[in-house]
């Protein structure tokens, strides 16, 4: 029941099950329905920047003011679970806003680039669905485990990437175009397509194991957290293809 998401777990299920007892039981339906309107409230928060920044105002506040709350929404949702159901919609406005803005900046660098990432991403999350109903890729302890040390791993070069950022530094390669750039890109992005079969197989433990419903915001929120990450790498790897025409 571990996953990369250190409140995705059994420990989680329990502690919601005592917290809501006689709510319902947490379905895959259901999550998937919840992750729709997650998705609705996104793209109408990106639209409304978009629009903006098409309309000549300065977006770079609100994308700012975005990726803040989202950060905020997401660490109250992942430290207090039963709260998902107001932090997790949120969560996507916010995300919404920060992706319009950075998706509305790069298509106007290089036109067309943001269709492409959605059209690739889209494709992505249905390819991962349907090797993992029909079993073709089975999530299993070792493959868990492999897919949770590369996460963390790429997460840790981003931090210390960030860091370095405040001394005008940057860790060698990420941000470059060379084959070596394009390659860590495209690493990233197997390992965040990959990181879609943990939360299948999250949300079909958690279905099983008898979650209250109100846990399905909590898994609709742990899918659209990696959604959004692939998409924003899938979008820096086109723009590296770009960049090299």
């Amino acid at each position: 029941m571990e996953s990369r998401n250190p409140v995705f777990s059994k420990r989680l299920f329990e502690r919601a099950r005592e917290d809501l007892i006689g709510s319902g039981s947490m379905t895959v339906g259901g999550t998937v329905y919840k992750t729709f309107v997650m998705l609705v409230l996104l793209i109408g928060g990106a639209a409304y920047t978009w629009y903006r920044f098409d309309q000549g105002y300065d977006v770079y506040g609100i994308m700012i003011a975005g990726v803040v709350l989202g950060l905020i929404a997401a660490l109250v949702t992942s430290f207090v679970p039963k709260v998902a159901f107001i932090t997790a919609p949120l969560y996507a406005i916010f995300e919404g806003l920060a992706l319009g803005a950075i998706s509305a900046a790069f298509d106007a660098e290089y036109p067309g680039i943001v269709l492409n990432a959605v059209l690739i991403t889209v494709g992505t999350l249905f390819a991962m669905l349907l090797l993992y109903v029909t079993r073709i890729v089975k999530v299993t302890p070792s493959f868990r485990t492999g897919i949770i040390m590369a996460t963390f791993a790429i997460m840790l070069v981003y931090v210390f990437d960030f860091i370095l950022g405040f001394f005008g530094v940057n860790v060698p390669f990420i941000h470059e175009s060379g084959l070596i750039g394009i390659g860590i890109s495209l690493f990233v992005v197997v390992i965040a397509a990959l990181n879609l079969l943990l939360d299948f197989d999250f949300i079909e433990q958690g279905a099983s194991y008898g979650a209250p419903k109100q846990t399905e915001w909590y898994g609709a929120f742990g899918l659209m957290v990696t959604l959004v990450w692939l998409y924003l790498e899938v979008l820096k790897l086109l723009s590296k293809f770009a960049k090299r025409d």
